[in-house]
Parts: structure tokens; sequence; C-alpha cells
């Protein structure tokens, strides 16, 4: 079977926190007023315990709003860390949203992409939320896909079903779209068990564990590998364009 191409596509569909924005920075940088509190633990330590809080909310509750369960996630981290409750804070956390950065190369990637396929969004987040960080990525979309609007949270199988859906709408079949996202458990598993090429942007390469997201299950696979977004874009570059 021939190896697809980069120049195989007609649209991306980007997850946006963890692949576009750098969550983990935004995440620890919302946490500190609560780690001020606590005594000893590691960033390796808090991002696996965001991880865990906010795995268990989005399976139990699909239906909450992402900055609900942003807020419910700093709750439950100040019950396990001793921390007094604070709603105000909880809320704080939630809004903290709006600040987490783009990742060094993420603007200038996708204004080069942009010019070569469609740009599509399939996050789990809320839209007011995405509205803010939508005005940091300098690019505007041709499709974003909420977990509000779609009920569930990736790795739902729902979610691609309704990229899959929507985009086609727009006269883009399956097998002309590509995932390019971070994470192998709300992306990559799902996406190619449902028929979608995917493009792993392994942006924790130089780091150990999974960060704020779960251990991927076993098998996992995907098409492309880049530790970044500007690498996927430079491979596009030199990519050999189809005759014609």
């Amino acid at each position: 079977m021939t190896a697809p191409s980069l120049t195989d596509f007609r649209a991306l569909s980007f997850d946006c926190y963890g692949t576009l924005i750098d969550w983990e920075t935004g995440i620890l940088a919302g946490l500190q007023p609560l780690l001020a509190q606590t005594s000893g633990i590691s960033r390796d330590a808090a991002l696996k315990a965001y991880a865990r809080h906010e795995q268990r909310l989005q399976t139990e509750h699909p239906g909450m709003l992402y900055r609900d369960v942003l807020a419910a996630v700093h709750a439950g981290l100040a019950q396990d860390w001793h921390c007094p409750g604070d709603p105000a804070a909880d809320r704080r956390f939630a809004a903290s949203i709006a600040d987490w950065p783009p990742f060094p190369d993420t603007v200038e990637a996708l204004r080069y992409l942009r010019q070569h396929y469609r740009l599509a969004i399939l996050s789990n987040v809320d839209r007011d939320s995405f509205r803010a960080t939508n005005d940091r990525l300098g690019v505007s979309f041709d499709l974003i896909c909420t977990a509000q609007d779609i009920g569930s949270y990736k790795p739902d199988f729902a979610n691609f079903r309704y990229l899959i859906a929507r985009l086609g709408e727009q006269g883009v079949a399956r097998h002309e779209i590509l995932h390019v996202a971070e994470s192998l458990y709300h992306d990559h598993a799902p996406a190619n068990r449902i028929g979608l090429a995917s493009a792993w942007i392994h942006r924790r390469h130089a780091e150990s564990g999974w960060g704020a997201t779960a251990a991927p299950p076993d098998g996992v696979r995907y098409d492309f590998r880049f530790t970044s977004l500007e690498a996927l874009a430079a491979a596009h570059r030199q990519a050999p364009k189809p005759a014609g």
C-alpha cells in the first residue's frame, strides 16, 4: 500500500488545545495561585492530576460546558491538595483559557497551510471560550466544531462523525481530511478507528509521560509524525505536487 502524501488531502482538521495552543503552559499559569498554597507538587504531578480530573468529568458529564469542566477540575485539585474551596478562584481558572498562548510556530504555520487547505477545528471546548482563542490564532477557519455543538467530548466517536458530516456538507470527503493533533488518547485513537488519516504533532517529544492528557490505548497509530506545526508546513512545501 502506498504511503499517503500531504498533498493527498483537501482539509486539515485540528485539535486546538495542546496542538495549536500551549495548553500546559496555560494550565500551569492558571494553577499558580492554587499551587502557591501547596508544597512540593511538581509540574508533571500537577499536569497528571489535571488530566485525571478532566478525563473523569468529560466522561461522566459529556454535556457540561468546558468552562464548567475547568472550574470543576480546579475545585477537585484544591480538594486533592488540601486547599480551601474557593468558587471564585475556580471561575478565574476557567476564564484563564482566554490567556493560554499559541505555540510560537502556530500562527505562521496556519497562515501557510491556509493557502493550501480548508481548515477546521475539532476541539473539546465551548463556543465562548474558543472565541477568545480564535483571535490569537491569526486565521479564519472554514469550520469550527466544539464539544458544545456536539454534546460530547473526544475521544467519543460522535465528535469525529460530526466533523466528517460537516466537512462533507462543504464537499470534502472523509479520505480528503487529515486530522492534526497532539493527543494520541483524545484524537488519534478514535480518528483512525473511524477512518480518518492523522498527523501527530508531537509537542511533548522532549518530555516523558503524557502531561495533561490521559495515556493512549495500546495500538494507537498515525500516518505522519512531526514535532511542530512548522515541521508539517515545511514537509508540505517539500512534498511532490500532483501532476496537472
